[in-house]
């Protein structure tokens, strides 16, 4: 399945440069994600690569995954080889940070790739639906992307209620059902 953000929080256009990708697909039972994305150059985390909170202060592309109840896994990723994982019970309530595998590879030619693996045991009981985004840019030039965009007065991505569902084949090779 592949996610592709190319449009800003409030449903107006991205730039063509600022467009992502995100592929998910199965393998070994496991959630794998394949991020390619546009490298802005923002200043990394003053952190070593690996989880890292406040994520979303910096260049970042997230993947929600939402199951019913308000349930979702809230994962972030950024050029650098950070990223972060939040389980979350209830609109903006985390429960747990969990980890995950990420390894990003160096920026080239103004783009970055990134791949992370998510065991099922991580993914929430009912997984069905999804969103993606991306930020980066300083200040007044920062810039909010969305998959799905939901519009609003100022960009909000805890939104249960603006997401696509995952395709039906991924969760069944999930074994989460359709």
């Amino acid at each position: 399945m592949q996610l592709v953000i190319d449009r800003l929080w409030d449903g107006s256009p991205a730039l063509p440069a600022e467009r992502i990708t995100l592929d998910l697909r199965a393998r070994g039972g496991a959630l794998e994600i394949g991020v390619d994305a546009p490298y802005h150059g923002d200043p990394p985390p003053p952190s070593p690569p690996g989880s890292t909170p406040g994520l979303w202060n910096f260049e970042v592309v997230e993947l929600f995954l939402h199951a019913p109840a308000d349930r979702y896994l809230e994962l972030e990723f950024g050029p650098h080889g950070h990223c972060l994982a939040l389980q979350l019970d209830g609109v903006r309530h985390v429960v747990a940070t969990v980890e995950i595998a990420f390894v990003a590879e160096p920026p080239a030619h103004g783009r970055w790739r990134g791949r992370a693996v998510v065991p099922p045991d991580l993914l929430p009981p009912g997984l069905a639906r999804c969103n993606a985004h991306g930020i980066h840019g300083l200040g007044a030039a920062r810039r909010y992307l969305s998959a799905l965009p939901a519009g609003g007065t100022r960009p909000d991505f805890h939104r249960p209620d603006v997401t696509a569902p995952l395709d039906p084949a991924l969760l069944r090779e999930l074994s989460l059902g359709t």
